[in-house]
């Protein structure tokens, strides 16, 4: 992937850690992700950090903000420090990019007095089934101001800021988290993207936002891997569909292409069932099939149930079901598989199916959680 090279699939998912007490990760989460290279995870994504921007962190879950930073020095002193070790330990680290957008609670985080920022001042459905309990949903639902054009371009900017704090610090490569309801999301979802400005309209002018973050994100890096992580599911509405068919799918990552990503990150929420009717692809295998460019696939790895399932089924046990992956990944689907709540579970996943080892029991490990082994 440009000047990165890794040596095997397996990644560790971004995961939003929220364990950075000021913003600043500390040596726990130094040892935290450099166990994970120890246990053979062939590249390391960070859970969100926090652009440069004031409405960037805050609260989205019962819980203090600890979400870190990378623009103060110390938070930049402490990502050093992350990333030094990873090199250390001979792994690769890309860092992802975060804007809690509609999700942050106005009123919280390191800058409580600056408004929340919202494409078009909504949250978005709230009858819908969510990963974020009724109460903070009621706090969420709360209109505010659209944002101006003039505060788009300075979200861009900042997105830009903090590429570059990133490739200064020595990360690999970044990734726009551009998910699950969050900021680029938020504009690229027609429940809460209603504007009819030139940031709004059809999926394509949706996504018009997302993609001008791209461009000038890689504007700053350079020949630096881009990764954008995208999915279908929003915290709001588990079952919604940015892109009910290919079709629509492809409307939303051609601009992305044009602006520089250089892999897609497809959220799923299990990484061996179809995305569409009448084809096997999922996500990612979808993202790879109408682009060209690599893909890098997620969902359930390691595990019986998938993340919105085990209030159905009960908890997941620990499982090497990766037959079906290795299938997709021999006739080109896709090119990269994530591992999220295992790579929490079990810091030496890979190093335990390439060895044939037993592998740990699921002991209940949420990406929200504070940093453990």
């Amino acid at each position: 992937m440009r000047d990165l090279t890794i040596p095997n699939r397996f990644t560790m998912s971004p995961m939003n850690r929220n364990a950075s007490p000021n913003g600043v990760p500390g040596d726990d989460m130094a040892q935290f992700y450099l166990r994970r290279v120890e246990g053979e995870f062939g590249l390391i994504f960070t859970g969100g950090i926090a652009i440069d921007h004031p409405a960037a962190s805050g609260v989205y879950v019962d819980r203090p903000c600890q979400v870190p930073l990378l623009h103060t020095p110390e938070s930049k002193a402490g990502w050093k420090h992350v990333v030094d070790a990873v090199h250390g330990g001979g792994g690769k680290i890309i860092a992802q990019l975060w804007h809690l957008g509609v999700m942050r609670l106005p009123g919280t985080g390191y800058y409580p007095d600056a408004p929340s920022s919202r494409p078009s001042g909504i949250y978005g459905p709230t009858t819908q089934p969510s990963f974020v309990d009724p109460e903070m949903a009621a706090r969420l639902n709360v209109p505010g101001p659209e944002l101006t054009d003039a505060e788009i371009l300075e979200l861009i900017d900042a997105y830009a800021r903090s590429a570059g704090h990133a490739i200064e610090v020595g990360f690999d490569g970044v990734e726009v988290h551009g998910a699950q309801g969050y900021l680029p999301d938020a504009f690229m979802w027609d429940a809460t993207n209603v504007r009819t400005d030139r940031w709004g309209g059809n999926r394509a002018e949706r996504t018009r936002f997302a993609a001008e973050v791209v461009r000038a994100i890689r504007r700053t890096i350079g020949d630096k891997p881009l990764f954008f992580r995208f999915s279908q599911w929003k915290h709001q509405d588990v079952d919604a569909m940015i892109a009910p068919t290919p079709a629509d799918l492809e409307e939303i990552l051609t601009p992305l292409v044009a602006a520089g990503v250089d892999v897609f990150d497809a959220g799923h929420f299990y990484i061996d069932r179809p995305m569409y009717a009448g084809s096997p692809l999922n996500l990612a295998g979808w993202a790879k099939k109408l682009t060209g460019l690599p893909a890098m696939a997620v969902g359930a790895v390691g595990l019986s149930a998938g993340q919105h399932d085990p209030e159905k089924h009960g908890p997941p046990e620990a499982i090497n079901n990766l037959a079906p992956v290795i299938a997709s990944v021999a006739r080109g689907e896709y090119d990269l598989v994530g591992v999220a709540r295992t790579s929490l579970n079990d810091p030496a996943f890979p190093h335990k199916i390439r060895s044939g080892e037993p592998l740990v029991p699921w002991n209940g490990a949420r990406p929200t959680h504070g940093v453990g082994s």
